[in-house]
Formats: structure tokens, C-alpha cells, sequence
């Protein structure tokens, strides 16, 4: 997510010619592969529809399907979605240990003017244990039609978010759960003081579209999920919306329809991802794609009529610049795809392989491009295992954006540094040490800026070389996976040949700021 923007005041988003090829198109064009649309009831295939296959599904991760066909539960490429499904110990109201999600396929048809939300919902899961029920996270604004079990209708009830399933499972063994719901969503409360988001999940603006934020929880909005971050599992979307409208969400877009009004477009995301970096908006786009230096495609989804306020072609420019500079860093991008969705917020959020920004100065700027494609290895590529280590993601995410400011800027990183500490203190007091942190003070300064002062201080101590080795490693030592405190600590002690953990411990879990 986007640091707190007070601390960056000065900060300029450079700009440059375009080093990149840059295609511009309607998002409204009628492409894609006919698919069933919800929101209509037509048929695939009509003399209106036009279609055009833009993707093959399958290309990286789950082996190849066809359009609308879910993965075998034997294909080997789910076991990168098994983990160890657990409570949150910061938020213990959503997540369950009962069920390991693998795959969600999600095809939701939106109607803006009656804002109703109709979805199909097919998961493919482990059980993590013998159970009698299966358990999942659903907003009790949206009301449950049917339930199967591998094909086989099967009882439910609602308890406040939690959709009980009533059936014996054993552990281990995969199963197929689709639920079919209907209903109006609603943002959930976001455990901040912040002043640039409030809310989280399903958010519906003025004119009836629509679009997701979710950290810490908030995908139960929208969707039967395990809301916890260490579940991690692979996406299929389908977004039906009436045209000129267009549905935007993770991944490779594979096809997109426009028939009888109504334009469907099928997203698929091949890498496990956890719920809260799962996004979806809705509304009438403009679209510029280009090719960054190192071959990944990259894709800018603008609001109609709000390009003034979003310059495409030189965000694209910029987006190339930083990731090659990312890449330099960290290794190559861990992805298939790089989008960024703008969206009516102040906010921004790291949603993986398609970035959701608000259309603001701040976050609209390169340091916030840096900050969120960095996060694609610290904190999407690995993660943080409970929501007490989400330093782990922001420290690291807001010291490689400080590297490239002051890379750019007329001052060096430990003025920086200097700088940054000033106003650490305070955060400490007010929200508590990084690790340990106010549940109601979700994602506030100490776990940006005492998360990047003890990164620095770290690299003081091991040196150029090493430091910057061991932070292009440590992503990819659990790759798709997450880490918990001890985990990272152990790793990084391990790996520089020294004790760490009073480094870490000083800086993430004492009520003092440490001295520098």
C-alpha cells in the first residue's frame, strides 16, 4: 500500500520522453470470446457478438484449459496454492482453519443502476483438517442461493461473515464448492486512523461503478473467501457489465465479449495470490498497453474523461523506467503482466500484477509506481504469513522507493534516512513498534518508515554487496509463499552470517526508537 504521503512533500515525479512503445484503445471496444452473460441471459456466439481470443489460458502455472473450464484438483500447479490456513492473530474475525483455498473462479455480472451484484463462484480447496463443516468469509449483505459440494447440493447457514457449510471432509482431500449469491455489497470499516481510506472491499461511487480496495480484509465483501494472507490461491474472473462500462481485474486478460449491450471480459491470475491483493473495478476505460525494456507487458486503465488528470503515455514511461531500475535491484519481474487501475481513491495498493492507484499527485507519481511494483516481490511474491508482519512488505517497499528518490532527487539516502527519522518517533508512540502494532492503526507510519530505517541500519551493517544479494533472495527463496517474524529473522541471520534479531528486534518490537 502507499505510504503516508506528509513525509514525501518536495518529492517530484520526474518525467521523460516515452521509452516504450505506447498503444492507445477504447476499452470499449467490442473484443473477446462469447461467454454466457449473466446479466442478460443471451447466448454466446449471436449475430451481435464479436469475438477475439487475446490470451491462452494456462500459459504459466495451472496447465492449459479451455475458456470456462476449471483446472483438474490433480494438477500439480495447485500444490503452489497449498498452505497452512490459520486465524489472524491482529484480526481474528475472518479467516478459518478449516479449508486451504487453491483456485477461485469468480463470474460476477454488476448492475450499476440497481447495484446488484449477481455471482458464480466455483473454489477449489483442501481441507486443511477432519471437519464437519467447511468455513468462509461472506458479507451478510449478500444473500447465499444454492451450495454443491463436488456436484452435490448441500446445506448451509450464516453466522454474522461466516458461511458454514455442513459437511464432513477429511483432511487433505480436494474438493469442488460452488456458491451462487446475489446482492448489494458494502465497503467493511478499515482498522485506520488514516486519512486516505476508510473503507475497505466493494466500493460503489455516484454513477454506479465500482471498485476494490482490501487491506487488511474486505474481499468477504464481494466474495466466499478465506481473508487471511496466507492463504494464497489462483484467479479466474469474469466481469459482465453493461457497455460502455468494462469490468478491470488481476492477470492476463484472455478475452473480452460486448454483446447485446453487455460486455464481459475473463481474467486469469496463474501465480497464487492472497484475497487482499485481489481487485476488481467497474466502469467505462480508456486503455494504453506497451512493452516494457525487459518484455513485460504493462498495461495504463484510465477513467474516461479523467485523462487530464492521468497522463497514459508518460506513466507508461515512467512505470518502464522504474521497473527496469526494480529489476536491477530485485531480478527479474515475477510476473506475467503489469497493470495499473486508476480508481476514485486517495490511495494506492500493490493488487498483484494489476496496481490499484487513486488519481491523485501523490499517487499517481513515480516514487508510488516504485513503491508498489517493488512490493511484487516484498509482499507479493512472498508474504507476510499473519498481519502482525506487514512491515516486512512496507519497509522493505518504502526503503527502495527512498533508493530511487534519492537516486533521482538532489539529495542522498541517509539525508533522507535523517530526514524520515525525525517523525519515526512519534509513529512509534502513536501506533506502537512495528510488530507489535495497535490493531486499530492498520497500516499507519511505523510500519513504512521503522520498517526502512532498520533495512538501512541493516545495510550499514553488511555492506553494499551482501545487503543488496540477500534482498534479491529472499522473494525468491519462498516464492509464492509467505513469512512470519521469526522466519525472516532466522533467514536473514543465517544468510549474513550474523545475529540480526537485536537489530530487528530493537527496531520492529521496542516501545523506543532506537538510536541511530
Amino acid at each position: 500500500m502507499t505510504g503516508v504521503s506528509r513525509l514525501l512533500a518536495g518529492a517530484r515525479c520526474s518525467t521523460s520522453e516515452p521509452v516504450v512503445e505506447v498503444r492507445a484503445k477504447r476499452a470499449t471496444r467490442p473484443v473477446g470470446l462469447a461467454l454466457l452473460l449473466a446479466l442478460t441471459g443471451c447466448s454466446a456466439g449471436g449475430p451481435d457478438t464479436e469475438v477475439e481470443v487475446l490470451a491462452e489460458p494456462g500459459q504459466v502455472g495451472l496447465a492449459p484449459v479451455s475458456l470456462g473450464e476449471l483446472p483438474a484438483l490433480d494438477d500439480p500447479a495447485l500444490d503452489a496454492s497449498v498452505s497452512r490456513p490459520r486465524r489472524d492473530p491482529v484480526y481474528p474475525g475472518v479467516g478459518h482453519p478449516v479449508l486451504d483455498a487453491l483456485h477461485y473462479d469468480l463470474d460476477l455480472a454488476w448492475d450499476p443502476d440497481e447495484r446488484l451484484l449477481t455471482a458464480e463462484q466455483t473454489l477449489l480447496l483442501r481441507a486443511a483438517r477432519d471437519s464437519e463443516r467447511l468455513v468462509l468469509d461472506l458479507s451478510p449483505a449478500l444473500e447465499v442461493g444454492t451450495v454443491r459440494l463436488d456436484g452435490e447440493e448441500v446445506p448451509f447457514d450464516r453466522r454474522g461473515q461466516d458461511l458454514r457449510v455442513e459437511a464432513a471432509v477429511a483432511k487433505d482431500d480436494r474438493h469442488v464448492l460452488q456458491i451462487s449469491y446475489s446482492g448489494s455489497p458494502e465497503p467493511v470499516a478499515a482498522p485506520t486512523t488514516r486519512g486516505d481510506f476508510s473503507t475497505n472491499g466493494w466500493t460503489v461511487t455516484e454513477d454506479g461503478d465500482t471498485w476494490t480496495m482490501q487491506e487488511p480484509t474486505g474481499a468477504y465483501s464481494w466474495y466466499a473467501v478465506d481473508d487471511q494472507p496466507s492463504d494464497k490461491a489462483t484467479y479466474d474472473i469474469t466481469v459482465s457489465v453493461p457497455s460502455p462500462r468494462v469490468g478491470v481485474a488481476n492477470g492476463q486478460l484472455l478475452s473480452r465479449t460486448e454483446s447485446d449491450g453487455v460486455t464481459t471480459t475473463r481474467w486469469s491470475m496463474a501465480q497464487p495470490a492472497a484475497s487482499y491483493l485481489v481487485t476488481v473495478a467497474t466502469g467505462e476505460y480508456d486503455v494504453s498497453e506497451a512493452v516494457s525494456s525487459s518484455g513485460v507487458p504493462l498495461s495504463y486503465w484510465v477513467p474516461v474523461g479523467d485523462e487530464g488528470r492521468v497522463d497514459a503515455a508518460a506513466g507508461l514511461a515512467e512505470a518502464d523506467r522504474g521497473l527496469a531500475w526494480l529489476e536491477e535491484k530485485l531480478g527479474p519481474y515475477p510476473f506475467d503482466a503489469l497493470g495499473f487501475l486508476f480508481v476514485d481513491s486517495e490511495s494506492g495498493m500493490e493488487t498483484q500484477t494489476m496496481i490499484t492507484l487513486g488519481m491523485t499527485e501523490y499517487t499517481t507519481s513515480t516514487p508510488v509506481l516504485v513503491h508498489e511494483m517493488a512490493h511484487h516481490w516484498w509482499g507479493d511474491l512472498i508474504g507476510p504469513t499473519t498481519w502482525r508482519d506487514l512491515w516486512m512488505n512496507e519497509g522493505m517497499a518504502m526503503y527502495l522507493q527512498g533508493a530511487w528518490m534519492a537516486s533521482e532527487e538532489p539529495y542522498t539516502l541517509p539525508q533522507l534516512m535523517d530526514y524520515w527519522a525525525q517523525d519515526e518517533p512519534q509513529m512509534r508512540a502513536d501506533a506502537g513498534p512495528a510488530a507489535d502494532y495497535d490493531p486499530a492503526t492498520f497500516g499507519e507510519g511505523n510500519a513504512y518508515y521503522s520498517g526502512a530505517l532498520m533495512w538501512h541500519e541493516i545495510r550499514g551493517l553488511l555492506g553494499d554487496e551482501l545487503f543488496w544479494r540477500l534482498v534479491r533472495e529472499w522473494p525468491r527463496s519462498l516464492p509464492y509463499g509467505t513469512s512470519d517474524y521469526d522466519g525472516i529473522v532466522g533467514w536473514w541471520s543465517r544468510e549474513a552470517g550474523r545475529d540480526l534479531a537485536p537489530v530487528f528486534d530493537a527496531w520492529l518490537r521496542g516501545e523506543v526508537s532506537p538510536a541511530r
